[in-house]
């Protein structure tokens, strides 16, 4: 499996090596069964921390919905800009949005955050969509609630949203909601973990279409 893995994200030969045998060192350690082990490794990889196998959650096949989206050109939604400028460009027809900056008169008026206010001002679009959270507690909350009311259904969420304030309730309550889901236990998770998460499933989208 390991020999015949392909990243996209490899543009030289040199590149596809490393890749191949991080994969390999990281196999070794957590395992190669499931769409779900090749996630965790590529979130090891991006962290260089094995431990943060432990700390991912499931839920919901989320790995199925995340193909099953990008088959249908599904918009993904994220947080701030860091995590857009991560997200892989290619492979796929899902264009990138970020909330951050599209709801700030909301944010001034209410005084929220600015990626909360953006998850309220996009709420009519976030229906079947692809959503990755890999900073704000604030914006998953949001978003919880949006679920929780019937207001919007995403096909679905990566939160790993990262701090002391409500990243690991934040968190919690996506994990009691039945919308498929990838997050992180804990007060853990930041950017490279909720990219790398949302890069395999397009990694895996983009070689099961040659």
């Amino acid at each position: 499996m390991i020999e015949d893995y392909t990243d996209i994200g490899a543009v030289t030969p040199e590149a596809l090596e490393i890749s191949r045998k991080s994969r390999r060192l990281i196999s070794e350690m957590i395992g190669d069964d499931t769409f779900e082990d090749r996630i965790k490794q590529r979130c090891v990889i991006a962290t260089g921390d094995p431990s943060i196998a432990k700390i991912l959650r499931f839920h919901g096949r989320p790995g199925e919905a995340g193909l099953q989206a990008l088959q249908k050109g599904a918009p993904i939604f994220v947080d701030i800009k860091m995590v857009q400028a991560g997200i892989l460009k290619k492979g796929h027809n899902s264009p990138i949005e970020s909330f951050i900056g599209q709801g700030d008169a909301l944010a001034k008026e209410l005084g929220i955050t600015r990626t909360s206010a953006g998850v309220m001002a996009l709420q009519g679009r976030l229906s079947g969509s692809i959503i990755v959270i890999g900073n704000a507690p604030s914006a998953l909350l949001t978003l919880c609630e949006l679920m929780e009311a019937g207001k919007v259904v995403p096909r679905l969420v990566i939160g790993a949203a990262v701090g002391f304030v409500n990243a690991a309730e934040s968190k919690e309550r996506l994990r009691e909601i039945d919308v498929p889901s990838i997050s992180t236990a804990g007060t853990r998770g930041g950017t490279p973990i909720a990219v790398a998460a949302i890069n395999e499933i397009i990694n895996a989208y983009a070689r099961a279409q040659h």
